[in-house]
């Protein structure tokens, strides 16, 4: 992890970040309102686009870089498909708690930083005890097919605010604004803090990435436990999180059959886990059946959408 190769990319993959973070969060702060369907798509192609350069970074220049750029792709593809799942439940959020689409990429925003944080931290954590306790394996590939099972199987929860235990405890003991039409999280009334709706949302939004990141974690372990591999895949599925949001909650009804792909996928990284100790699937077969399974997903669903669409224009 600490050879010249190595710091020598993790320097590459610091720069270019920072400076996405900056252009994503910042530079691209969309104050005026939602962002617009064309300016979403042209931002999740660019975002898509560096992530595919610095694999063929890696790929030349790499240490083992046709390995390493394999497990790379193949990383970057699972998180790529978990965060788009993820995102389903943000659309359910924002709908449930009524925020406006001005308000969406302020929220989307602070949801992502504290998701790149919780996500190094995760992976490092992981690692550590695959290194020192190998067994965890067997467990992380069990989380992973009972994951995968309550997706495919498992009835879609609905958001209930009032039921929350995190929303309750945060009533209880903040004062809250309940009719709000600003964009802040906190707001000073008569000397008094008050927290906003605003930030209820962001709560439930970090709770949800919190529960897909018990998914996502061992799913990118399952690939590599290069710690630099399992990182920067995942930080580049997450960039661009926000554009692809917007694009998704266009064309949410082309995506009806994703959730069996993606489910498919967790119980297929599970299984490879947990016999990869006598025998290891190859990255590129992995890779395969990966892409595969999402391309089918996505061809049943748009397949449907379309039939709905002559059945009720008939």
């Amino acid at each position: 992890m600490f050879d010249v190769n190595h710091l020598l990319f993790w320097g590459i993959f610091s720069i270019l970040i920072s400076i996405m973070l900056w252009i994503d969060l910042y530079a691209t702060d969309h104050r005026k309102g939602q962002i617009n369907l064309k300016a979403s798509i042209i931002w999740s192609v660019v975002w898509i686009t560096v992530a595919l350069i610095f694999n063929v970074l890696i790929y030349f220049f790499f240490e083992n870089g046709h390995i390493a750029a394999m497990q790379f792709f193949t990383a970057y593809i699972v998180e790529k498909s978990l965060s788009v799942d993820n995102l389903f439940v943000f659309i359910m959020i924002f709908n449930v708690m009524g925020v406006s689409e001005k308000n969406q990429p302020h929220i989307l925003k602070w949801g992502i930083l504290s998701a790149i944080v919780m996500r190094v931290v995760f992976i490092l954590a992981g690692v550590a005890l695959m290194h020192y306790f190998h067994p965890i394996i067997y467990i992380f590939g069990l989380i992973l097919i009972y994951a995968a099972y309550k997706m495919m199987f498992g009835k879609d929860e609905k958001i209930d605010p009032e039921k929350s235990r995190l929303i309750q405890f945060m009533k209880k003991r903040f004062n809250l604004i309940t009719d709000y039409k600003g964009g802040h999280f906190f707001e000073k009334i008569d000397g008094k803090l008050f927290i906003t709706p605003l930030f209820l949302t962001l709560l439930l939004i970090e709770s949800s990435d919190l529960v897909f990141a018990v998914d996502s974690i061992p799913a990118v372990l399952a690939i590599s436990t290069d710690p630099f591999i399992a990182i920067t895949s995942n930080i580049f599925a997450i960039l661009g999180l926000r554009a692809l949001y917007f694009v998704l909650a266009g064309i949410i009804d082309l995506f009806t059959y994703l959730k069996y792909g993606v489910g498919l996928i967790l119980a297929y990284v599970g299984v490879k886990m947990i016999i990869s100790d006598w025998y290891k699937i190859p990255t590129e077969l992995s890779l395969g059946i990966i892409i595969a399974t999402l391309t089918i997903s996505i061809v049943l669903s748009i397949i449907k959408n379309k039939r709905n669409s002559k059945l009720s224009a008939e």
